[in-house]
């Protein structure tokens, strides 16, 4: 019992001497010695938010402290976007006090909800694509921390594309460049697999946006995997993203503008069709405008027009004799020769 009367009194005098010889240290964190659990924890109401592009949307996120801290003007609370992989996470907001940041193309678009000293949440407006995901909450109290995961959903639709030069020929570089160029971005595997449990059937693989290579089956057949296997999503698994060759699945959501088949007095060929979309005050409109369109409007119109990616389609939601007369979908003409071939035109205006 001596021995350690005599440490203690030893350690506290350590103690003295180590305040007395530098006054000049500020001491902002204290360290306190738990045995009853964390004094801190982070709860997130909703695992999922879900909202569109150009809309709004709040992150919910809340921390709870123990009574007994005092309060610490230093309590960062901190949001990060994860990669599909969860090895690397992308800076979004961080506030510390009264200093606040946002990052990169977030910049200006983000803020916490401030509705109670509590309140961590956070709010993204004028939502991208490129939003989409799950969102990391972490708060810092000094030695203590919490997180929360919440996940970013946008109503949309997920399709398939390949270019003018055939199937299978988009490395997952080509193939982010092809949807982007759709007003679109490589679809995610929840994506795909919502739009799988959406009916979508495809038997050609595509890139998704994790670097996996998968396509949805909802009638299995021979050339897709066997007619004798259950329906589902097929997985070929992660490629060599510079080497391997496929197709690709690119989601697309609401935009601002009208999309319209333009009414005019011939038919065109393609270089014909662009300049009459710009005549009209707009752009000959893209896949992926089509495509949004058609599921979240519901256009419906029965005549091929050529698409910027020198596509012919055209879309239906009510099928009937000569327009799709079996299913809702949009129809594709293929790849016509630009200069001959003579077609009407879907053009696109966009709103500011």
């Amino acid at each position: 019992m001596l021995p350690v009367l005599i440490c203690a009194l030893v350690s506290l005098s350590l103690a003295d001497n180590f305040d007395t010889a530098y006054p000049e240290l500020e001491h902002y964190r204290t360290i306190y010695v738990q045995e009853n659990g964390p004094q801190l924890s982070v709860v997130t109401e909703q695992s999922k938010v879900v909202s569109r592009r150009g809309g709004n949307a709040t992150l919910p996120c809340k921390f709870h402290r123990d009574v007994s801290l005092p309060a610490n003007p230093k309590l960062r609370i901190k949001w990060t976007k994860l990669t599909s992989d969860y090895l690397k996470e992308v800076d979004v907001f961080v506030a510390m006090g009264f200093h606040k940041r946002s990052y990169g193309h977030f910049h200006g678009r983000v803020y916490l909800l401030d509705s109670a000293p509590t309140d961590a949440s956070l709010v993204i407006t004028e939502l991208t694509l490129e939003d989409y995901g799950r969102y990391k909450c972490e708060v810092i109290d000094g030695l203590e921390d919490g997180t929360g995961v919440v996940s970013l959903d946008l109503q949309g639709i997920v399709y398939p594309y390949f270019p003018r030069l055939g199937r299978y020929n988009l490395n997952f570089f080509d193939a982010e460049r092809a949807c982007r160029e759709q007003d679109s971005i490589v679809a995610s595997f929840d994506q795909l697999y919502e739009a799988w449990r959406g009916g979508l059937d495809w038997c050609n693989a595509g890139w998704l946006s994790d670097g996996s290579v998968q396509y949805p089956i909802t009638t299995p057949r021979e050339p897709c995997g066997g007619k004798n296997t259950v329906p589902g999503v097929r997985n070929y698994g992660l490629r060599d993203k510079e080497k391997n060759r496929y197709d690709v699945f690119c989601f697309t959501s609401n935009y601002k503008g009208r999309f319209y088949y333009l009414i005019h007095p011939s038919k065109l060929t393609y270089d014909e069709a662009v300049r009459a979309c710009q005549k009209d005050g707009a752009q000959i409109a893209k896949v992926g405008q089509m495509y949004a369109a058609w599921k979240l409007l519901g256009y419906d119109r029965c005549d091929a027009g050529w698409l910027a990616d020198g596509s012919v389609r055209y879309p239906i939601t009510r099928p009937r004799r000569r327009c799709s007369p079996t299913e809702a979908a949009v129809r594709f003409n293929g790849y016509p020769d630009k200069k001959h071939k003579l077609y009407g035109v879907y053009c696109f205006k966009g709103h500011n």
